[in-house]
């Protein structure tokens, strides 16, 4: 276990032993540890880095530290980043809230990561660093396969940055029960009224997190963004049946993939119809 105290330290053990795992919460690492499906060389911990232990906002977009924990988020970004919010209090207990992290989840790259839809949904992005330097990468990018993402070796995830939500966000999830559960299948929407752009993300439905392109096109086009008329209904079936399609389920002990496609028509309707419901009884110009 490597315990370091400055972020220049974290930097420079894994650049010197690149194959240190690093741990925030530690609720997914140390899961895997305990049944034996991960033996790591070692550990880089970070919970006594302060450089990534806040939050702040820059401009119009949030920076959030890979050491911020779901119960941050919870409490103090519900108006910033709505959509992470209402993921964020989905995870797990109380307990799992106060030690895990929105960029541990990013680490360990799972489909069914919570925080995942909304950083789709709300076009975020991963500041990564090693000791060569800063990068930036979407998080559309970042998911490279199943449990896989886009670090290099030497890379550690400094910070998420998100942009502060300028229209109503959105969070569904399915499990198999109502608490303390993995996601079957879960969606994220985003309104962007000023631009006329709509979000979405999708988890648990494809080897990485996706988003729905086409039905995030559809809808952008078919909204009444001026007058904020009620969505037709035709308008809303079209919209489920494109997100359901956008994804690329499979069966396995959590559900099958047709159940998944149809949980996913019926979250994306439901979203629309709570995001359409906000920004419709929000006040003229006033949109987030």
């Amino acid at each position: 276990m490597v315990l370091p105290l400055t972020w220049s330290e974290a930097l420079t053990a894994k650049a010197e032993q690149p194959w240190l795992l690093p741990i925030a919460g530690g609720t997914d690492v140390m899961v895997e540890i305990n049944f034996d499906r991960r033996r790591p060389q070692g550990l880089l911990d970070l919970t006594r880095v302060p450089e990534v232990a806040s939050w702040s906002v820059s401009g119009d977009t949030l920076l959030i530290g890979a050491g911020v924990t779901y119960a941050q988020v919870v409490a103090d970004l519900a108006d910033l980043a709505p959509g992470l919010a209402m993921a964020s209090r989905t995870v797990g207990s109380p307990q799992i809230r106060n030690r895990g992290t929105v960029a541990g989840n990013l680490g360990s790259a799972s489909p069914a990561g919570d925080a995942h839809p909304p950083l789709l949904a709300a076009n975020a992005s991963v500041e990564v660093e090693s000791v060569r330097g800063r990068r930036t990468i979407p998080v559309g990018e970042f998911f490279t396969g199943v449990k896989r993402n886009a670090l290099e070796p030497d890379e550690l995830i400094r910070a998420v940055h998100v942009p502060v939500a300028d229209g109503p966000q959105q969070f569904s999830k399915i499990g198999t029960r109502n608490a303390m559960v993995i996601a079957v299948t879960s969606f994220a929407l985003a309104l962007h009224p000023a631009t006329r752009r709509v979000g979405t993300g999708i988890g648990s439905a494809a080897p990485t997190p996706v988003t729905a392109p086409e039905a995030a096109d559809f809808l952008a086009a078919s909204l009444d963004w001026d007058d904020r008329a009620p969505v037709a209904e035709d308008v809303v079936r079209r919209f489920g049946e494109l997100v359901a399609a956008a994804a690329a389920p499979i069966d396995d002990v959590r559900g099958t993939a047709a159940y998944r496609r149809h949980a996913l028509a019926v979250m994306a309707r439901r979203t629309l119809g709570w995001a359409w419901s906000d920004y419709r009884s929000s006040p003229e110009g006033e949109v987030a």
